[in-house]
């Protein structure tokens, strides 16, 4: 196989993929991995439905893969593993048929009925969510079930080794644990062949050479021994984790903040196993509009198809892409802004140098084959305006002006044009609309937006969107603004509705310059523009 030419520029690549894929290239040590491969691993609990966070982790893992697959010639996989073991804990709120659910309380979700009557279990119906939603972005992941990887015996020589370090295992988690926890922890969780309970009880017995735990059931206080393999038993989640990575070989997963005390204690136990933790990294949570941390619980966040709703996918690669270690408000408002960066980053990087091509957001989202832009010349932020001052209700009157601004551009040769006009009027509907507050214009605004008029009036159409800016400034400054910011800021509050715009001059080019006209002289009418 030919090295990738991008190859010596990657061992210096700054942005945070590669810095992450350095750390892997250092791990192997110029050798292939005795499993053949190197492993990143994404985690998810399946209690629930998919959400930005687990598109986060995924994409973001995905951007590291590329990043090392550009610097070493090794195998890789991504392991998106299902927690789906795990014991039910509570009917959640957002399930039909909830008294199906209750009577299974605490039984490992794969063996909970599922409420929607479409799979065997609540644990395989949310598993399926996860694959149709990973597979929807088109990522390149093999699906893994903790309960086939128990069941299986896929896991057994790791138990047994768990089983092995019992003690030590103990010694070392105990500390976290507040009194009456330590007085009831073990690493291990029974199955109850009972009642298929996942039991949070203490081991009374441990026996190596049987592969075996012992406790007391909790409702007949019978003496009951099980096999730790075999799907019998599981772990405790911060063991399990250990576990996992020690049994898969993980050579890399990332995780929240949150979860920084985990992933040390964690990594203790992987050591004590005779494993080697994975690199990786601490991302921050996202905040919600008021600054406070976005909780699935609460539901106070942003969801996938929420932010897909208002721009396209690449836009929401590009917001996990940027300052992955910096907490972010993950909010509606972040959209347009995210969507004319992304658009800004892929009109640059077929003309950059291939060390810069690095460098850019776009050859990540991208997985380093980022397509040509279509060359309209039109960003969000400006369709969006456009949207806005035509009170657009359909993409279609969007469209009416683009094909008079961008002659041959059409929906079939501009797909990319095409959604982001839907998008837009979707956004401004939603969220501009409204919210827009018109104002009349003082005095000093009036004269320098007739003196606009005027100006416009004696513009030949075809003008260029750079010689109609010239003249919005050159207008700005023959009147005593205090600065021109004052002098844009009036053009957006007095004939948009908004205190922030777009270039003004390539509004006007879109918008067309009668029309910009007729907006002037209707603002200065004092006409009831938000109708």
């Amino acid at each position: 196989m030919a090295q990738s030419p991008l190859r010596p520029l990657a061992q210096n690549a700054r942005a945070w993929p590669f810095e992450e894929a350095r750390k892997l290239v250092e791990r192997i040590g110029g050798k292939t991995p005795d499993k053949g491969y190197v492993l990143l691993e994404t985690g998810y609990g399946p209690s629930g439905l998919p959400h930005i966070g687990t598109f986060g982790e995924v994409v973001r893992t995905t951007m590291v893969r590329r990043a090392f697959e550009t610097m070493s010639d090794v195998p890789t996989r991504v392991f998106a593993f299902s927690d789906d073991m795990d014991g039910l804990r509570k009917v959640p709120d957002n399930i039909p048929n909830k008294e199906l659910i209750a009577p299974h309380l605490g039984k490992p979700l794969t063996r909970v009925p599922d409420p929607f009557g479409t799979h065997e279990s609540f644990g395989h119906h949310n598993n399926a969510r996860l694959r149709a939603f990973l597979d929807s972005f088109g990522f390149d992941y093999e699906f893994k079930s903790a309960t086939e990887c128990y069941a299986s015996g896929e896991f057994d020589a790791a138990l047994l080794q768990t089983l092995r370090h019992y003690d030590k295992v103990i010694k070392v988690v105990l500390p976290t644990l507040g009194a009456e926890r330590q007085a009831t922890y073990s690493p291990f969780l029974p199955v109850c062949p009972r009642t298929g309970v996942v039991l949070q009880v203490p081991i009374v017995e441990h026996d190596l050479d049987a592969g075996t735990v012992s406790y007391d059931d909790p409702e007949t206080g019978d003496r009951t021994t099980v096999k730790v393999t075999g799907g019998a038993c599981k772990l405790q989640w911060k063991c399990d984790w250990a576990m996992r990575w020690y049994a898969l070989d993980v050579d890399y997963e990332m995780s929240g903040k949150d979860l920084i005390d985990s992933v040390k204690l964690s990594s203790r136990i992987t050591s004590i196993l005779g494993g080697r933790p994975p690199e990786g990294f601490n991302y921050e949570l996202f905040l919600d509009e008021a600054g406070q941390k976005v909780s699935k619980s609460k539901g106070n966040g942003l969801s996938v198809d929420e932010w897909l709703a208002y721009g396209p996918p690449e836009s929401l690669s590009l917001f996990m892409y940027q300052q992955p270690r910096r907490a972010k408000r993950l909010y509606f408002d972040q959209i347009p802004r995210a969507v004319d960066d992304y658009l800004t980053f892929l009109s640059k990087v077929h003309a950059e140098e291939p060390a810069d091509r690095l460098e850019n957001p776009a050859w990540h989202i991208h997985e380093g084959n980022p397509p040509a832009l279509e060359a309209s010349g039109l960003s969000f932020g400006l369709l969006l305006n456009l949207a806005s001052v035509c009170h657009a209700e359909d993409k279609s009157v969007i469209w009416g002006y683009i094909a008079r601004y961008a002659p041959g551009a059409n929906a079939e040769a501009n797909p990319l044009l095409d959604r982001l006009a839907g998008y837009a009027v979707r956004y401004y509907q939603d969220f501009v609309r409204p919210a827009k507050v018109y104002r009349a214009p003082t005095d000093v605004e009036r004269a320098a937006l007739e003196d606009l008029k005027a100006a416009l009036e004696k513009t030949a159409a075809g003008t260029s969107p750079e010689d109609i800016q010239t003249e919005v400034y050159e207008v700005g400054k023959r009147h005593p603004f205090e600065n021109l910011r004052d002098w844009f800021k009036a053009l957006y509050e007095v004939l948009l509705g908004q205190s922030q715009g777009p270039r003004f001059g390539s509004f006007v080019a879109l918008y067309g310059i009668p029309e910009s006209v007729a907006l002037i002289d209707r603002a200065l009418k004092g006409e009831d523009m938000a109708a």
